[in-house]
């Protein structure tokens, strides 16, 4: 059983920074590509940002230049340092990553964590 348990998130004053962790546990063979998600109240879900096994990064461009993401292989968690926040970043941010796993044959799918939510006052 695979698991994706995030932490860090909060209220934090706009301008200011916030470190979202996420971790993953349980059997499987690799991690591919981790990323964040979010989802503010009454629009869709969104890509943040997401990294390859390899380090490759990919942002959207509403959050360059102001969130880094990161990962540690030997963790298996990826980070997510958000700093100058704005009040458009308030939103449930989610944790995803595609993890191949063995059971009768190798299956790889994405993994969602259950969301931490983050909130930036004005």
């Amino acid at each position: 059983q695979v698991q994706l348990v995030e932490s860090g998130g909060g209220l934090v004053q706009a301008g200011g920074s916030l470190r979202l962790s996420c971790a993953a546990s349980g059997r499987f063979f690799s991690i591919n590509v981790m990323g964040w998600y979010r989802q503010a109240p009454g629009k869709q879900r969104e890509l943040v940002a997401a990294i390859t096994s390899g380090g490759d990064t990919n942002y959207a461009d509403s959050v360059k230049g102001r969130f880094t993401i990161s990962r540690d292989n030997a963790k298996n968690t990826v980070y997510l340092q958000m700093n100058s926040l704005k009040t458009e970043d308030t939103a449930v941010y989610y944790c995803n990553a595609v993890i191949t796993t063995y059971s009768s044959g190798t299956m790889t799918r994405g993994y969602w964590g259950q969301g931490t939510q983050v909130t930036v006052s004005s």
